[in-house]
């Protein structure tokens, strides 16, 4: 206690000193709070929109199947993949896959249609509330579709629209039906926003003469259940079927973020580092100060460590001071972020990175995680630099320091 007693006196010989250095360790305290704050919403939003929005946490398909789409390559004993996710509790999501033409006007694209079960869609994804205009599939059939915003818009479709669909069916007869748009989708990821054509799944057999044909399950627990333990599930019922996590059906996503962590590490550590070097040379600006005070220590017995430690003292108490008023203003900031977000639209609007939509407003996530860390690095950087003016002023030679003028 008269250790700290004596630091924290030390520190208020000069108080604009130690205030500026004080200003500086809170103030990047605070920005490193509010910036990982950021960066654990950009994780969180990426990771949500990648597993909950469309594709699931692990997705199910016949080997090779997403190679080419082929109409013929099946999942084998979907009901049995359906089970075991119903008994475990993790929702999942059939879907069937075609290609054919649609049309309305003069205007025509080609378009990949999906055949799904609108309650299970709804139950596994975000899907079914991510609609611009109008409104998802009803759960019952009714030649209703929904539509990619991009394919809307090069078709100029509206909701109420009826477009001609052309198809090869199953059979190898060309199917040939009416349909009327339901609703358009926000932006979810560019091969849905160009080609997408979601329809009921009975009107995707009816179509296609598919006779229930499914090419794909998703499996979505929302991270209630480890990625590995829904990738495990799937695959012990999943017999000669080919498993996929999202991280392996969307790489370019899981590259970014890994990049997204050795970012936050780099950034981190600049601040850190800053902060540090402002503390170093409050101590060493101490030590100069205190020369004769040193030397006088020495010469009473005081040992190096004795001295070293007691820097190391007065730069503890400086960066945990400093530190608790960074965390108040980083979690005012980081909590501002979260409830209000960074509006990115008049830059990029709605938009989609590595097939993945993101939300125009950047929502920060408040994590324990990262104020600890923070104020963790923070407080041992600027004690482990308190090491070189404390050995500076172990070192002294006591007669020269007493003698100093």
């Amino acid at each position: 206690m008269k250790t700290l007693r004596c630091a924290w006196r030390n520190l208020w010989r000069n108080p604009r000193r130690t205030m500026v250095t004080m200003s500086a360790v809170g103030f990047g305290t605070a920005v490193l709070i509010v910036s990982l704050a950021l960066m654990d919403g950009v994780v969180r939003q990426m990771v949500s929109n990648a597993t909950n929005l469309v594709v699931g946490e692990v997705q199910v398909h016949a080997p090779g199947y997403l190679a080419d789409r082929d109409l013929y390559k099946t999942v084998r004993n979907p009901e049995a993949v359906l089970a075991a996710a119903r008994a475990r509790g993790v929702a999942a999501a059939p879907r069937s896959f075609g290609y054919g033409l649609v049309a309305l006007g003069h205007k025509s694209s080609g378009a990949l249609f999906w055949g799904v079960d609108p309650a299970a869609e709804a139950r596994t994804f975000d899907l079914a509330r991510h609609v611009r205009r109008g409104s998802f599939l009803s759960l019952k059939a009714a030649r209703g579709m929904v539509l990619g915003s991009k394919l809307a818009r090069s078709l100029k479709a509206e909701v109420g629209s009826e477009i001609v669909v052309v198809v090869q069916a199953a059979d190898g007869s060309m199917g040939n039906e009416l349909y009327r748009v339901r609703g358009i989708l926000k932006t979810v990821g560019d091969q849905i926003d160009r080609a997408a054509v979601i329809i009921h799944a009975a009107d995707f057999r009816r179509l296609f003469v598919s006779g229930g044909r499914i090419h794909e399950i998703a499996l979505n627990s929302r991270a209630r259940l480890p990625l590995d333990q829904v990738a495990a599930l799937a695959r012990g019922a999943a017999s000669g079927n080919e498993v996929k996590t999202w991280r392996q059906i969307l790489p370019a996503v899981s590259e970014m973020l890994n990049l997204v962590d050795a970012s936050i590490l780099v950034f981190g550590f600049i601040f850190v580092l800053a902060a540090g070097l402002g503390v170093m040379n409050t101590m060493l600006m101490a030590t100069y100060d205190r020369i004769r005070e040193f030397g006088i220590m020495k010469a009473l017995g005081a040992g190096r460590w004795r001295i070293v430690g007691g820097v190391a003292t007065e730069a503890l108490l400086l960066s945990v001071v400093a530190s608790a008023a960074g965390v108040l203003i980083g979690l005012a900031g980081a909590y501002y972020f979260q409830a209000v977000g960074l509006d990115t639209s008049v830059f990029a609007g709605s938009y989609s990175l590595g097939g993945v939509a993101f939300d125009s407003v950047w929502r920060a996530a408040i994590r324990l995680r990262s104020v600890l860390v923070s104020v963790g690095l923070m407080v041992a950087v600027c004690v482990l630099v308190s090491a070189y003016p404390g050995l500076k002023a172990a070192r002294l030679d006591p007669v020269k320091a007493i003698t100093r003028v």
